[in-house]
């Protein structure tokens, strides 16, 4: 990875889902915009914020998919991320483990 790119895979595929009231969602439903979660595979050496492992908030309409040996990924820059969510952050004292 260069500069300040961020490379992750998606952690749900884009199907049907449940809501928090157990009700079925399908696919082809309309929703808002949504922000999505995402695992981060790999990171450029000007990143400074996540780590490979790290869980991000993204906004899945504003990115690059690129294959790697038959797996999907989306290649993004730092400054598009919303939010990082990882386990390095649990261990303090007045931390949610999650970084805006």
């Amino acid at each position: 990875m260069l500069h300040d790119r961020v490379l992750v895979r998606q952690d749900t595929s884009e199907g049907e889902r449940r809501s928090g009231g157990g009700i079925l969602i399908p696919a082809t439903a309309a929703v808002g915009r949504r922000l999505a979660w995402a695992e981060v595979v790999a990171v450029g050496q000007n990143v400074r914020t996540v780590e490979p492992g790290d869980r991000v908030l993204y906004d899945p309409e504003d990115r690059a998919e690129v294959e790697v040996r038959g797996v999907a990924y989306v290649l993004m820059r730092e400054r598009d991320l919303h939010a990082v969510a990882a386990d390095r952050f649990e261990g303090s004292e007045d931390t949610t483990g999650l970084y805006l």
